[in-house]
């Protein structure tokens, strides 16, 4: 179940990376979260993503799965473990691409 919930992640970003980067990161992610039916305030939504990058920066989180967790505690009540991984596909490769092989190593992981 989650390898195709991180294929589809995956697949996401093809599609909802925006093709021309704006001035504000922080607009371009909100617009890439309503595509995949995450809503909700521009800075909080921002602030998730950049918590999850620091989270994994410092140690308190050690994988993608340990971020999906923390990112599906903070979305809205009804958000869907799907969404929390997407959520987390669209928030690496904008604020922490570093941390993009994450993502890659979760999907590779035997269920």
């Amino acid at each position: 179940m989650k390898r195709a919930i991180l294929a589809i992640a995956f697949a996401g970003l093809a599609f909802t990376t925006p093709a021309v980067a704006h001035a504000d990161p922080d607009t371009d992610f909100a617009n890439a979260l309503h595509t995949i039916g995450v809503y909700g305030q521009k800075d909080y939504n921002a602030w998730i993503a950049k918590i999850a990058c620091e989270r994994i920066d410092r140690g308190v989180d050690h994988n993608a799965y340990d971020s999906a967790t923390f990112v599906a505690r903070q979305l809205p009540k009804g958000s869907t473990t799907e969404q929390a991984w997407k959520f987390l596909g669209l928030a690496y490769p904008t604020y922490c691409p570093a941390h993009q092989a994450l993502l890659q190593q979760a999907a590779e992981k035997p269920a």
